[in-house]
């Protein structure tokens, strides 16, 4: 009873949040409420999401250290689509997008998982789906593995081309710099560059025995993008290691534990701090609408 109680919370939450995260654009523009506020918390909450998901599906499917690469195609979609927003002063999404065909594919996953069970992940592509074994490269994969390749040829690239075609209209009608343009990339490609480099000097391999600890504290670095100071001190605590017969300063899993504690904290600050902000500047409240004169 308490295991079918906690999964009946676990399907009401999803269903939930899809479908609030579906409506609460409607409510603004029905209300007359649309603020900056609202559409910082909307991308706020999903920039989040991503990194919750790829845990949950990392989690599902065994798929170890390739859960960061889960969170990364979902983190990539969704800058380069805030990216493309901040230059067309529209979000385009295409038909089959994240926020919805993608959400519905990820639970659809879940509910699979249950009946197959999680080890049909972790066997061979080939054996999991006989009908493809006679594809070359992606027969002998990892089923994960498998699916996250067919996830990057199929929806990532064509996505995030769409975004660059998008953008590239927008700079080139105004004369601009496309280089400036995609310069506004690059904090997104320090963060996930100082991570891999990270892994790669960490005697621990980080991202295969800690994988929820640095999906966690990047994906909350990704919400906030401006400040990655710690990422220099991890990078020199693990290549003290290559001086020190492979032994970091300070233990690698308490380098993670601090990463997750920073980052949260340093989130939470931005959050609130621009959420203040904001309704100061509007005269206007975070959780309720501001009552409107007679």
């Amino acid at each position: 009873m308490i295991t079918l109680m906690g999964f009946m919370m676990l399907l009401l939450s999803a269903l939930l949040g899809y479908t609030f995260d579906a409506v609460d654009g409607k409510q603004a523009r029905r209300t007359n409420s649309s603020s900056p506020l609202g559409e910082l918390f909307d991308h706020g909450c999903d920039a989040l999401a991503c990194t919750f998901e790829a845990l949950a599906f990392g989690s599902t499917s065994m798929c170890g250290r390739s859960t960061f690469w889960w969170w990364l195609i979902s983190a990539i979609t969704f800058y380069g689509a805030t990216w493309e927003h901040y230059f067309t002063n529209t979000l385009i999404l295409p038909v089959v997008n994240g926020p919805t065909e993608g959400l519905m594919i990820i639970y659809f996953c879940h509910f699979f998982t249950a009946i197959v069970g999680a080890e049909w992940w972790a066997q061979q592509f080939g054996k999991s789906l006989p009908i493809l074994n006679w594809l070359p490269y992606l027969s002998d994969l990892p089923t994960y593995s498998a699916a996250l390749s067919l996830m990057i040829a199929f929806g990532v690239i064509p996505t995030v081309t769409f975004n660059v075609i998008n953008v590239y209209k927008i700079v080139k009608s105004r004369k601009g710099s496309m280089l400036l343009a995609l310069a506004m990339l690059y904090p997104f490609v320090v963060l996930v560059g100082g991570v891999l480099l990270w892994d790669y000097l960490s005697p621990s391999d980080i991202i295969a025995n800690y994988p929820h600890l640095v999906v966690m504290g990047t994906g909350l670095t990704f919400g906030y993008l401006v400040s990655l100071m710690y990422l220099p001190l991890a990078i020199a605590n693990a290549l003290a290691s290559k001086l020190n017969d492979g032994v970091p300063l300070v233990n690698e899993r308490l380098v993670l534990l601090g990463y997750c504690a920073f980052t949260a904290s340093l989130y939470l600050h931005f959050a609130t701090s621009v959420i203040h902000e904001i309704t100061d500047a509007l005269g206007i409240y975070c959780f309720r609408i501001t009552r409107k004169e007679a």
